[in-house]
Order: structure tokens, then C-alpha cells, then sequence
């Protein structure tokens, strides 16, 4: 009898209390993020393709959430876009600390 509540337990508590233990949500874009070392801080490289387009404080805002799961929290320093021959944006460079 205790092995029976035991087991449903185990296969029916799921269903109906939330453990908070499902899977952290990614990107369906998953983007090449390049990392360097630039003296006290470092200089992260991201594909303009994952970076939510508008203006400077949405496009800092995106930079941000593509680069805090890598880094833990920082703080953006400069952001400088990187054009191909064609003047269209391929990427940004980010510049950031702790």
C-alpha cells in the first residue's frame, strides 16, 4: 500500500505541482558570439542576424541579452557596428565589463 502511494506519487505529483524545473527557453537563433580579452574588460563579436533591429537603446538592449547568459551580468561600455563593402551591418563589437 505505502509502495503504490509512493509511486503515484512520483508519476501523478508532476501533473499537478509545479517544481519549477523545466528547461531554460533558447534562442531559436543560436548565434556565433565571439570573445576576446581587452585589457580590464573584453570585446564580444555578435552576428548582426541575432540582434533585434531599431534604434541605439533597443539595439544595446538586444546586444545585452544575447551576451549576459555568457557572461553573467555586465555593463556595456561601447558598441561599434561592423559593415561589409556594401555598407550593410554584418555584426556588432561590444565592449563591456563587471
Amino acid at each position: 500500500m505505502i509502495v503504490t502511494l509512493i509511486l503515484a506519487f512520483i508519476f501523478l505529483a508532476p501533473i499537478w505541482i509545479n517544481f519549477r524545473d523545466k528547461p531554460v527557453e533558447r534562442s531559436p537563433h543560436q548565434t556565433e558570439v565571439i570573445v576576446q580579452q581587452e585589457g580590464d574588460g573584453f570585446l564580444y563579436k555578435v552576428d548582426a542576424s541575432a540582434v533585434r533591429a531599431g534604434d541605439e537603446a533597443e539595439v544595446r538592449e538586444s546586444l545585452l541579452h544575447i551576451i549576459e547568459p555568457i557572461a553573467g551580468y555586465v555593463t556595456s561600455d561601447r558598441v561599434q557596428t561592423v559593415q561589409d563593402s556594401h555598407h550593410n551591418v554584418v555584426a556588432y563589437k561590444v565592449w563591456v565589463h563587471r
